[in-house]
């Protein structure tokens, strides 16, 4: 499948002026939901983990260290090659399109922090899931982190100044039907830049259309990283663990 750079997500992510900003979403942040997310899986040490969309490899680092074998895929480029400083034989990054599988099967299947729901067809979108299914091993799961847009509705901060490492980034945030917006703009190595995130404004009910389409069962929906219940206008998060509904 060939891989679009023209996308907004394939170049945004791919500058080193998205970790500036997104820099306080830690390695501390990341070890306390990784904790949390393999003590709720029961998933024991030494199983294979995929983790998708796993930028510079937080994720996946943290998960390798506590004893998991990990494989962190992503479409940056320059995310994978600053995530190959953790590689070990247990811990291996690959540049790869979500929507395509690879050959091995998993125990589970991480997708974290809104990685999902990035196209405007929802064909590819549930080719993503497609694709997640396929590399399942029986009985395994796969886990969807994604942002909660009832929540994001009623907490909507319009516009903001964020100062980071000397850059301000100026930051215009709006939600419609079909997509929640952040536009960003800041100037940078004496250059102005502009992107825009767009990721679909899917709801619950969204998701589990998907699920019942391609016969993958929701076992449980939690709505923070310390996987408390879920709470439609009120969580921040909607993190979904599904697996197999046809075995």
């Amino acid at each position: 499948m060939r891989i679009d750079d023209k996308k907004w997500y394939a170049h945004w992510f791919d500058t080193p002026h998205y970790h500036k900003l997104y820099k306080h979403r830690d390695e501390e942040e990341a070890a306390f939901f990784m904790n949390n997310l393999v003590k709720k899986l029961d998933l024991k040490c030494g199983k294979h983990i995929l983790d998708v969309a796993c930028g510079r490899g937080r994720h996946a680092n943290f998960l390798n260290k506590i004893g998991f074998e990990v494989t962190g895929i992503d479409l940056s480029a320059n995310n994978i090659a600053f995530a190959e400083q953790y590689a070990n034989e247990s811990l291996h990054f690959k540049r790869q399109d979500m929507r395509k599988a690879l050959p091995t099967k998993f125990d589970a299947i991480f997708n974290l922090f809104t990685s999902f729901g990035y196209f405007e067809d929802d064909e590819d979108n549930l080719m993503v899931l497609k694709a997640f299914k396929k590399q399942l091993k029986p009985k395994a799961c796969s886990v969807i982190d994604f942002v909660n847009k009832n929540h994001v509705q009623k907490n909507l901060v319009k516009e903001e100044n964020k100062l980071v490492d000397g850059i301000n980034f100026y930051i215009k945030r709006r939600i419609d039907n079909r997509y929640i917006y952040k536009d960003i703009s800041f100037e940078a190595e004496g250059q102005c830049f502009n992107f825009t995130e767009r990721v679909r404004a899917f709801e619950l009910a969204d998701f589990e259309r998907f699920f019942n389409q391609l016969e993958l069962n929701l076992v449980n929906v939690f709505g923070d990283y310390q996987l408390a219940d879920f709470d439609l206008t009120e969580s921040p998060r909607m993190i979904l663990i599904v697996n197999r509904a046809d075995e």
